[in-house]
């Protein structure tokens, strides 16, 4: 079974959200993508301090398939330098994550 691994984004709204969210399922990359509620970022840009509400999503896929992922996400985020933050899933429910690395094998090779 490859690894699991939680990617962690931010959208600009909800909208912008759902439709990569459904691509990336769409297209295999991702098993499963969490469209949270909103939130305030604050962060610092071009040496700045910005806030800004945004769309944080939670995907589920393999390392395996992270580049491919990656690439997807890269394609359709609207922003120049996207948050892509990929974290290894340590321990889970056997079941679950088989079905997170089934979901994604079409992607692998």
């Amino acid at each position: 079974m490859s690894e699991v691994l939680l990617v962690v984004t931010t959208l600009p709204d909800r909208a912008t959200a759902e439709r990569i969210a459904e691509a990336l399922v769409t297209a295999r990359v991702a098993a499963c993508v969490n469209v949270l509620a909103a939130c305030t970022s604050v962060y610092r840009w071009q040496g700045k301090i910005e806030r800004a509400g945004e769309v944080p999503m939670l995907i589920k896929t393999t390392r395996d398939t992270y580049a491919k992922l990656e690439e997807t996400l890269r394609s359709m985020h609207p922003y120049d330098v996207p948050e892509i933050v990929a974290l290894p899933v340590t321990a889970g429910l056997p079941l679950y994550l088989d079905w997170v690395t089934q979901e994604t094998k079409l992607n692998q090779g």
